[in-house]
């Protein structure tokens, strides 16, 4: 490393976030509160001129909004456009830019690699950039490193620092997280990664985990996403094995988890967010057939992860089979979706199953509404929902829970008075509560055995006379 080469033992190195979304801000604000004079990044001006407002535009984190006022107004966080400029500005770069996925679920990395450049392009000897980004496993040495070389002639390793940190927070608790989730660290040197874990020890309370590489760090956070959904989906096929068999999943996996060695997740009616539905492709696809583009990804032995997205997937159409088995035909049939959001309390659509839900509903040719109570009608149809209209609760025939939202209550149930079925999704209501309404209750799991649809069209009229009480 050359004489500018950054001391991490000098008094308070600056700090550029780039990216400040709902994981960028709330880590920006974490590094200024422990003295850190912070830059953030963005380019949205919106998102810049809030937080030089003193604001916060991410909702979901507790004490966020007070946070970003304080910072702002003792200096230590402002926010910026010019990644350019913060660069030269700064001694510590932590990159959490999003890779998002087409309809193919191939990585695009547009967003990152301009981000990228863009650090590149100010970087100056002795800067750590640190990437925290969910990554196929050799970006960060493979894609990354190549571009800011180009764009500063500058050497990584010889005149600048680079590692790989992944995010490991969850929406909601970040705060929480950064503070009880060791840090994962890897550097493409040894000198980088030491400049890494020196600078996390100086913001963060969490322990450190020292990994060989960039790649190696890259590779444990697609581990722990990917057996999420693999779980999750181990746990869906239970779930339908109970009932086609007169079992309660719910029972059998809390008894079975009380065994030291079984840590099976919950089913439900699908898995969603920016996380779990996404970093299996990472892994699955991989750094070589990103770079090559291939239009077929090369077959790999991650046999579980493809089987895994296709069975949590297949979710929704399982769930509207059993509300189909219970009442009949959906066609033309009112159907209503409580939820859109990927997950209760967090106002966040990502890869939720509620797009999924929709389009099983309309295959079976249902009339689908929505309803959101983090959403405003204008908003649900911009996302391509039909909000239901007011006073069509009595057109109601079916309801399926989606988020699990805590506002959901059995009064939330009481005006639809036609609703023949509940089926909850999330296991977030009372099945006594629901039930003494008229409604009958259905969980996935539940180990109620589906009938056929022409079974329960025969023995179900398609609408319910009179009320649910």
């Amino acid at each position: 490393m050359q004489d500018g080469a950054i001391d991490m033992k000098r008094a308070a190195p600056l700090v550029a976030v780039v990216g400040l979304g709902k994981i960028g801000l709330p880590l920006a604000v974490q590094y200024a509160r422990r003295g850190r004079q912070v830059i953030g990044c963005d380019i949205n001006p919106g998102v810049v001129e809030t937080i030089n407002a003193g604001k916060s535009h991410v909702r979901e984190e507790a004490g966020l909004a007070d946070e970003v006022r304080s910072l702002v107004s003792m200096g230590l966080l402002s926010a910026t456009q010019d990644t350019v400029w913060a660069v030269r500005q700064a001694d510590v770069f932590v990159v959490i830019v999003p890779v998002i996925v087409d309809e193919q679920h191939r990585a695009d990395f547009a967003w990152i690699d301009a981000a990228t450049a863009s650090i590149g392009a100010g970087l100056r000897p002795g800067t750590l950039v640190i990437y925290e980004t969910t990554l196929p496993v050799g970006t960060t040495a493979q894609r990354f490193r190549p571009i800011l070389e180009n764009a500063s002639h500058l050497q990584a390793g010889k005149d600048f620092y680079l590692a790989y940190s992944p995010e490991r927070v969850s929406s909601g608790y970040i705060f929480r997280d950064l503070q009880n989730y060791p840090k994962v660290i890897g550097g493409i040197d040894e000198a980088s990664a030491a400049a890494a874990v020196s600078f996390y020890r100086s913001v963060l309370d969490a322990g450190m985990i020292s990994m060989p590489s960039t790649n190696d760090a890259e590779f444990v956070k697609l581990i722990e996403t990917t057996y999420r959904d693999v779980n999750i989906a181990l746990a869906n096929e239970y779930a339908r094995y109970a009932d086609g068999h007169g079992l309660d999943v719910a029972a059998a996996i809390a008894a079975a988890n009380t065994q030291p060695y079984s840590h099976i997740h919950t089913p439900g009616v699908g898995v969603g967010g920016h996380c779990i539905p996404v970093y299996p492709y990472f892994l699955m696809q991989g750094l070589l057939e990103v770079e090559l583009e291939q239009e077929e990804p090369q077959q790999s032995h991650l046999l579980l992860p493809r089987a895994a997205r296709q069975i949590n997937d297949s979710m929704a159409e399982y769930a509207v089979q059993r509300v189909e088995a219970e009442v009949g035909t959906l066609s033309g049939q009112a159907v209503l979706i409580l939820g859109v959001t990927y997950r209760g309390g967090v106002r966040e659509t990502a890869f939720t199953s509620a797009k999924l839900l929709l389009q099983a509903l309309s295959r079976h040719n249902a009339a689908v509404y929505v309803e959101d109570p983090l959403y405003s009608d204008v908003e649900l149809r911009a996302m391509g929902y039909t909000p239901l209209p007011g006073g069509a609760e009595q057109d109601v025939q079916a309801i399926i829970l989606q988020s699990g939202h805590d506002m959901y209550t059995p009064a939330s149930f009481r005006a639809f008075s036609r609703c023949r079925v509940l089926l909850d999704g999330r296991r977030a209501l009372d099945r006594e509560a629901i039930e003494a309404l008229g409604i009958r209750y259905l969980a996935i799991g539940d180990g109620v055995k589906p009938r056929s649809v022409e079974e329960a069209t025969a023995t179900s009229p398609l609408a319910r006379v009179g009320g649910n009480g």
